[in-house]
């Protein structure tokens, strides 16, 4: 072959391979713009469900669905009977998704059953039947661990009961137990069997020349109800920390206010009765502006959260009591721990859209030195306590920014009752009797301090 025969071959075969890669790049860019095209649309059809969950609470009942992608959702409410309709889109009818009907217990306040098929290729229908009327939240959770995206239905009563008034029927409930026997006023006039007696009595009534009778004393009354805001941290979606045993702190927590709620219940100052008022008395989430909210709704004296801590190491152990600061954090490891406990809102699932700005606004007023001042003391008493029957982690009540503890008329503090991180801590938090021992830790502490601050009167009694 000559010379230039060959030169024209390779450039045949070269032009030939410039070919191919430009069929290839073009290939390669057509591909790429379909996916543009398509987007969301088709992320979201191959969305897999991982987990479904239900919390029923008297306060509201929610539904979360877990999934590997985000969920996009339209929903439509019907009020007679009450139901919400969610279709979800991008999703095929899965055993997960079945799940849910089985999972609404008889129990729940709020829904009485689910119902879920598939609407349309590609859209699966939830129907939510509700056992009376409801105000229902949708919204998307962003991935934060240990979860990944979730799509959560929240379903409030209509007609939401206030804390306050449920509080008096309570004390109403319990009025006679609590202040004791009331001896029933003796008789104005003697018995009709004794005639002149009763002639006696009632000329005594008509005429000025005799003394009148006494009129029967009145009836035993209290000073005012005492109501301590009892808060178990996390609960529901949010585990809180979890020990090297398994046990989670949203348990233990709530276990140990039960306890500390009946000993408040049972206990007076002065001769006025203490009443616990707990911010959730069962396994579900409460944002931590609700919490706050809820204490001052019940025009709560005290506010105590209750948690239990949490270190990077095994070996960190002892209880310890803060309060919040109006500057820095007192520690480096206050500042730490305040951080770990805002992040609460992010694991629970908390719909920011649907915050009341009022209480927002109330969150961000930094309390007032006279409330935290009457927090120190009221930490400072409780260490005491706790001291006695555990070992204390910081001797001095720790300062930091807890959104938990941000009430502006209301001492309160956060108790980390132990380090649940530690395997022999986390065995005494499981413990019955060490449950036992914190309550009446706690109490004689909330006592002490009130022995030391009597509380206000109000101008409205509860």
């Amino acid at each position: 072959m000559t010379r230039s025969a060959s030169r024209h071959s390779a450039s045949i075969r070269v032009g030939a391979s410039e070919t191919s890669a430009g069929l290839r790049r073009r290939d390669l860019i057509q591909a790429g713009t379909l996916v543009l095209l398509l987007g969301a649309q088709q992320i979201a059809r191959g969305a897999g469900i991982l987990s479904v969950r239900i919390w029923p609470a008297p306060d509201y009942s929610r539904v979360t669905i877990e999934s590997d992608a985000n969920l996009v959702t339209r929903q439509t409410q019907i009020t007679n009977p009450p139901r919400l309709a969610v279709d979800i889109d991008g999703v095929e009818l899965s055993p997960q998704l079945r799940e849910l009907v089985a999972k609404v217990r008889a129990d729940d306040p709020n829904i009485a059953g689910i119902r879920v098929g598939q609407y349309q290729p590609g859209t699966v229908r939830l129907v939510i039947d509700l056992k009376q009327a409801a105000l229902p939240q949708v919204f998307n959770l962003a991935p934060v661990e240990p979860y990944r995206n979730r799509l959560v239905l929240d379903f409030y009563p209509a007609r939401a009961v206030d804390p306050l008034e449920a509080l008096i029927a309570e004390r109403t409930q319990t009025r006679g137990p609590v202040m004791g026997p009331v001896t029933p006023p003796a008789p104005l006039l003697p018995p009709s069997n004794d005639p002149l007696g009763e002639l006696i009595a009632r000329q005594a009534q008509r005429e000025p020349g005799f003394a009148p009778i006494p009129a029967p004393p009145p009836a035993p009354k209290m000073d005012r109800l005492i109501v301590v805001a009892l808060d178990p941290g996390h609960g529901g979606e949010d585990p809180g920390a979890i020990g090297p045993g398994g046990t989670r702190e949203k348990d233990v927590v709530l276990q140990v206010a039960l306890r500390l709620q009946q000993r408040l219940n049972e206990a007076s100052i002065g001769g006025s009765p203490l009443r616990a008022f707990l911010t959730r008395d069962a396994d579900f989430f409460v944002p931590l502006h609700v919490r706050v909210n809820k204490a001052r709704r019940v025009q709560a004296d005290l506010f105590v959260s209750i948690h239990a801590d949490a270190f990077f190491t095994p070996t960190a152990r002892g209880a310890s009591v803060f309060a919040l600061s109006e500057g820095g954090a007192s520690s480096s490891a206050a500042r730490w721990m305040a951080d770990k406990e805002n992040k609460a809102d992010l694991i629970g699932g908390a719909n920011v859209k649907a915050q009341d700005p009022h209480v927002a606004r109330v969150l961000l007023d930094m309390s007032t030195t006279a409330q935290i001042k009457d927090s120190l003391r009221l930490g400072s008493a409780m260490l005491g306590e706790i001291g006695q029957v555990g070992r204390l982690h910081k001797a001095q009540v720790e300062q930091a920014g807890f959104a938990v503890l941000k009430a502006p008329d209301i001492p309160s503090v956060l108790v980390e009752t132990a380090f649940i991180s530690n395997p022999e801590e986390e065995q005494r938090l499981r413990s019955p009797e060490y449950q036992e021992q914190l309550a009446d830790a706690l109490l004689r502490g909330i006592l002490r301090y009130f022995a030391a601050n009597p509380p206000l009167a109000r101008n409205r009694p509860v």
